[in-house]
């Protein structure tokens, strides 16, 4: 099996390799004292990310070489498939707990966050649905809420992890795919009002979340209990400064931020690099989703819908996800256990950020190259 060989977008690769780059480089700098600590192997964490990179760059080799209407016929099974993932997790003795969330299951040597696998099988589902029902969106009011009904059944499970985080992203790209398909605006309003109106309400009854939400509206109130993890990340970027104190020099990993490594790395980051370090990550996340909607669009003018459908939803999921994370980083939004993608430490979220990474060449390639994309690929 090879590579199709075919002029592939290079602002695209040169995006995709940076993030990864520096997301080792950053994971290896940030884990360090706390895996030296606990684990007495400075590098632990730093050599396990950089397998999981490796397997995902193999990974992403194999997608590029699979036709997209393979992906179409099996797109509602693997939405089915995770769903009964999800219903295992949830299963005490199978599913893996951590800090009262129960989210991970446990393969050998390798925990699998099926979150992740969710939000790309979702992207993969819808958007073989909007293929279907091309133009029908319009003037069907059940065709926009139909492909829903097995969404909200992974919602409400990954709800039950607990994980409102990964339910935000999905449904919100889930609803940006469908308003680009063709649904109608007020439906499309409605639908919005209705999941406004249902996360208030998760967070009301959660005393927990209501709890995050205060401590993220005055994380000073309470810097040493509720605001720790804000306060602590606030810190890492006021010593940042413009250039930040040195990569490997900052002070916050030293078991001040909690999870360094994983959902603050972009508070590392802007301390050891400063804000132009910051500033430079956040204009390489901005280039990705650029140019996965222009990949999309180019996909949509050939009438590719499914595949440009795939490309606007993978840039909606990895912008919206990165723009949270980023976001609670600085104080913007509430605390969420999202990862930012191609740079926290995580094996399922790197992985499969690969895969959907792939997915956008595969499209690009079928959209520039049909006859060459025929010739080279699996059926």
């Amino acid at each position: 099996m090879t590579l199709p060989s075919y002029n592939m977008d290079r602002s695209l690769i040169f995006v995709v390799l940076m993030l990864l780059g520096i997301g080792l480089v950053m994971v290896g700098s940030a884990s360090i004292s706390i895996a030296d600590n606990k684990l007495q192997q400075p590098f632990y964490f730093f050599n396990r990310q950089l397998v999981f990179a490796c397997i995902g760059l193999a990974c992403a080799w194999g997608v590029i070489n699979i036709r997209l209407s393979a992906w179409r016929k099996i797109a509602p099974i693997l939405l089915m498939i995770g769903v009964v993932l999800l219903i295992l997790v949830l299963i005490p003795g199978i599913g893996r707990e951590v800090n009262g969330s129960r989210r991970w299951l446990p393969l050998g040597p390798v925990n699998i966050q099926v979150a992740e696998l969710i939000k790309l099988v979702s992207i993969i589902y819808i958007a073989d649905y909007l293929q279907r029902n091309h133009g029908q969106l319009t003037v069907s009011f059940f065709k926009i809420f139909a492909p829903l009904f097995l969404l909200g059944v992974a919602a409400l499970l990954l709800l039950l992890q607990p994980d409102m985080g990964s339910v935000v992203v999905i449904l919100s790209t889930v609803l940006v795919m469908l308003f680009l398909g063709g649904a109608r605006l007020d439906v499309f309003a409605t639908l919005i009002g209705i999941l406004v109106m249902l996360f208030v309400a998760l967070v009301w009854v959660a005393p927990y979340r209501m709890q995050r939400l205060q401590s993220f509206m005055d994380p000073w109130a309470d810097p040493y209990g509720s605001g720790f993890q804000l306060t602590q990340a606030l810190i890492a970027f006021g010593r940042g400064d413009w250039l930040g104190v040195g990569l490997g020099s900052s002070m916050q990993k030293l078991f001040y931020l909690p999870e360094a490594h994983t959902d603050f790395l972009y508070s590392i980051v802007a301390e050891e690099l400063g804000l132009v370090g910051a500033m430079s990550v956040l204009i390489l996340f901005v280039v990705l989703v650029w140019r996965a909607l222009a990949i999309g669009r180019a996909a949509e003018c050939a009438g590719q819908i499914f595949g440009a459908q795939i490309a606007y939803g993978i840039g909606i999921w990895l912008g919206l996800q990165a723009c949270v994370n980023m976001g609670v980083n600085m104080g913007a939004l509430p605390t969420k256990g999202l990862t930012l993608p191609l740079m926290s430490y995580g094996g399922s979220s790197l992985v499969l950020v690969c895969i959907a990474i792939a997915l956008l060449f595969r499209v690009d390639l079928e959209t520039r190259f049909p006859e060459q994309a025929a010739a080279r690929v699996k059926r």
